[in-house]
């Protein structure tokens, strides 16, 4: 089995200033068992390597690979491979959108269709017991907020088996793939909503629509709005929806097939097809370093390196609840291990400490992707931690408590 790590003294490789763990709060001795444990999973094929990043007060103690870059090469994963990073890329759409609401270009109560007119005329599925589907009207319009936190009505066809999940076209990836622009709006518009908007917490093309509500309000394409607000001054290097001809040697690949299911599988960036609009629901390529400029900056409330992109009040709201006690809460279909967590603007938001079935705090806020990636951002320890694999399936639920119990046991203050 292969490995590599990133040693704190090449600290200009490190997305941010280098620290021994024991200088942070954390126990070297403890966090090796990470390394251990990550190098079983790959002994015992279940994935093919990984990249893990732990930054905490703001000094990145961690940056290690273990495994192989490519399951059918021999070529050593490295620190900076780059990752499909999937719903990964949700984050920074909203982020997008919460920079476009501080400057006043959008209210969070606008209604997505003042942007996109197309979706002006939605209608509400409702289906009977024996599968009949009927239209009705919607009671309010979906607005910027329902689509931040995913109370939009929108969903994905694989997320249900009914008549109106199989109108949808597919997921953000394979609808971006198949669709242009004007195809895909057109496609939405057409399709029922699941749910009356503002009422359940339902996961879909929410954020792809925010992506397109972007591109109407700055006039650019997704992709350069991020790079412009984002990318380029966060020096995230390699954040894109293209792989590149020069990405291709660092890029991470998976198996050919579910390690559980055994069926085969592919991942967009691997397959060599391009998209015909940028997916803000889940196209983005990125290393850990990438990732770990940018939630360092939401971790500090808006700010890096002297930089300052959102304000601390917004990324305060941003990682609150909002669904409240009067949206139905729907989590725990996407993990049943994250019962008790709520949904901000963009994230998953911890209630209370206890409760859920992986460890963590009060106030915690996470994603992930499903190819495998993940992340979490603890506010009350000051820490980061960037999880990258390609590992799509189910088997990728197993790596988020995974992670969580490896990091948070080395914590010694």
């Amino acid at each position: 089995m292969a490995t590599s790590s990133s040693s704190p003294s090449a600290e200009s490789a490190w997305p941010l200033p280098a620290a021994r763990p024991e200088e942070v709060g954390l126990s070297s001795e403890r966090l090796a068992r990470m390394r251990t444990a990550l190098e079983l999973e790959v002994a015992e094929q279940r994935i093919p390597g990984a990249v893990v990043a732990v930054a905490r007060r703001g000094r990145l103690a961690v940056l290690e690979a273990v495994g192989k870059l490519d399951p059918a090469g021999s070529a050593p994963m490295q620190a900076d491979a780059v990752f499909s990073i999937a719903s990964m890329t949700k984050l920074m759409v909203s982020t997008a959108i919460m920079m476009l609401y501080e400057e006043g270009r959008l209210l969070l109560t606008d209604p997505a269709a003042k942007y996109l007119p197309e979706l002006a005329e939605m209608k509400v599925a409702v289906t009977s017991p024996g599968g009949a589907m009927t239209l009705v009207a919607a009671e309010r319009p979906f607005t910027i907020q329902d689509l931040l936190r995913h109370t939009s009505g929108l969903t994905y066809r694989d997320r249900g088996t009914s008549e109106a999940h199989k109108l949808y076209p597919g997921s953000s990836t394979t609808a971006a793939v198949r669709l242009t622009k004007a195809e895909f709006l057109g496609a939405l518009a057409k399709v029922p909503l699941v749910y009356q908007p503002g009422t359940t917490w339902e996961y879909g093309f929410s954020t792809d629509v925010l992506g397109l509500v972007v591109e109407a309000v700055t006039g650019k394409s997704l992709g350069e709005a991020l790079r412009e607000r984002l990318w380029a001054p966060l020096g995230m290097r390699d954040a894109g929806f293209a792989l590149s001809d020069a990405q291709q040697s660092r890029y991470a690949r998976a198996f050919p097939n579910d390690v559980l299911t055994g069926q085969p599988i592919a991942i967009h960036h691997a397959t060599g097809k391009s998209f015909k609009f940028e997916s803000g629901g889940g196209g983005m390529v990125a290393t850990a370093a990438d990732y770990m400029r940018f939630l360092e900056m939401l971790r500090r409330g808006g700010e890096l390196d002297g930089q300052r992109y959102l304000g601390r009040k917004t990324v305060d709201y941003m990682t609150a609840d909002h669904l409240g006690s009067h949206v139905v809460n729907r989590i725990t279909t996407m993990d049943a291990a994250c019962v008790g967590y709520g949904f901000g603007l963009g994230v998953a938001v911890r209630m209370q400490t206890g409760v859920a079935g992986l460890h963590g705090s009060k106030g915690d806020y996470y994603w992930s992707g499903a190819y495998g990636t993940y992340f979490w951002v603890d506010p009350a320890e000051e820490l980061c931690t960037v999880f990258m694999a390609a590992a799509p399936g189910q088997i990728r639920l197993r790596y988020r408590q995974l992670l969580r119990a490896l990091v948070l046991q080395a914590i010694t203050d």
